[in-house]
């Protein structure tokens, strides 16, 4: 018999939650601020809590899945005593301080706060590449892990409950810079009539050597200059990148785009050039990203 769960929050992601969790056949209780989003959950089978009250009252486990944190604040105010004994799962978007505040909060009412932040989007739910950074108490992520592992793989970060909002953004990070990378390189070929499924294949073959194994697998070879704080830059030195990223912006700026974004990038390569690091590698940038003195 599989233990009920409670899913608050009924927008796009929270809506695919509560489906994942009535396609395996779980007791699932929803609630939403706007009441009619509940119907086609109802009609699969979710029961509808009319207060946020009731929902708590329905299981142990509520999944929180909200625009912010302080929709959860808004939501339980006036409920809060229907909090003690209550695990909650919050999958909103924070900041790591925001959720470790709201892990006091939860405690003061007799609360238990795993903060998560899933890594798919809405119809990549209960998909084999879904996956979830936690983090707060591991034994009370245990104690709900098959659960959870219906939305995805669980992946616990350790006991601080700013670990996985820190993750998920890192993660956040690295997707939207590598996209927006991508439409800028999109734009630059597009202003000589290039149509972007023309630059498509090479960005795949760049992206596959970025984190390849082999000699061109940038992403191993830099994530160890990283760990070990050296940055040899005898073949691709930094001061060489500073130039060529120069006259990266001018392409842009000759060709009337927008030149923003390659223009922080120029800024801090020559930044860290000004700094001392141009005979290093590509990867000195990070002493000024993370100067750790």
């Amino acid at each position: 018999m599989h233990a009920p769960v409670t899913v608050i929050g009924l927008g796009a992601m929270g809506s695919a939650m509560a489906a994942a969790f009535l396609r395996q056949g779980r007791r699932t209780t929803v609630w939403n601020r706007t009441a009619a989003k509940a119907a086609p959950l109802v009609e699969r089978g979710a029961e509808q809590a009319p207060t946020p009250a009731a929902a708590l009252a329905a299981g142990d486990l509520v999944v929180i899945s909200q625009v912010d944190y302080a929709a959860m604040y808004d939501t339980f105010a006036g409920a809060e005593a229907a909090l003690k004994g209550k695990v909650l799962v919050n999958l909103s978007s924070g900041t790591p301080n925001e959720l470790r505040e709201a892990a006091r909060w939860a405690a003061g009412h007799g609360a238990e706060l795993i903060t998560g932040g899933i890594m798919v989007p809405p119809p990549g739910i209960g998909t084999p590449d879904s996956y979830v950074f936690y983090a707060g108490s591991e034994e009370v992520l245990n104690a709900h892990r098959e659960t959870l592992e219906v939305l995805g793989e669980v992946r616990h970060m350790g006991a601080d409950p700013g670990l996985a909002m820190l993750f998920y953004q890192a993660m956040l990070m690295l997707f939207w810079s590598s996209l927006v990378g991508y439409f800028h390189a999109a734009a630059l070929v597009g202003t000589a009539g290039a149509a972007a499924k023309e630059l498509q294949p090479f960005a795949a073959r760049i992206f596959d050597q970025l984190t390849g194994d082999g000699p061109m697998g940038f992403l191993s070879v830099l994530t160890r200059e990283i760990d070990a704080r050296e940055y040899p830059g005898e073949e691709n030195s930094l001061h060489m990148q500073a130039v060529g990223m120069a006259h990266v912006v001018e392409a842009f700026r000759d060709a009337g785009l927008d030149t923003g974004v390659p223009e922080a990038i120029r800024d801090l390569y020559a930044r860290t050039d000004a700094a001392g690091h141009g005979l290093e590698g590509l990867s000195s940038v990070m002493e000024l990203i993370w100067p750790r003195g």
